[in-house]
């Protein structure tokens, strides 16, 4: 059963993000990201993408190194970081980050935001992604 973490700070999508790939709670996760010195009120954690792959990276995981267009849902690789809810601010990009992942070739999406009904959505004509970033899956 999939347990979708839920982002403990409006602002922790990515931190939140990241838990759910790593199988993490929430505060495990912002502890390590505090410990390497990424806070969710440091608007850059959803606003560049070098803060989700430095989290990653420590613990072992690859990602894709470019962001990659979204085409659709199919071409999604079975786990990836997805930017949704895109828009601009003052001239810079900001998106909140979400993970796709296809389990026995279901696809769903966990979403960390606190006020959805389900944090596992099927809804993907409601998400419309402007790209996202493999994850690959851990060696060990």
């Amino acid at each position: 059963m999939l347990k979708p973490v839920i982002q403990q700070e409006p602002t922790g999508c990515g931190i939140a993000a990241v838990a759910n790939i790593l199988g993490k709670s929430y505060a495990e996760m912002q502890a390590i990201a505090n410990e390497m010195g990424i806070y969710a009120d440091d608007s850059s954690l959803w606003s560049d993408t070098q803060y989700v792959r430095r989290m990653l990276a420590e613990a072992g995981i690859a990602t894709s190194p470019e962001e990659i267009p979204f085409w659709s849902w199919q071409a999604l690789p079975a786990l990836a970081l997805l930017a949704i809810k895109h828009h601009q601010q003052d001239g810079k990009d900001y998106w909140h980050w979400v993970v796709f992942k296809r389990i026995a070739g279901q696809p769903f999406v966990l979403d960390s935001a606190a006020y959805l009904p389900s944090n596992v959505r099927t809804d993907f004509e409601a998400m419309q992604p402007k790209w996202f970033i493999e994850v690959k899956a851990s060696s060990h």
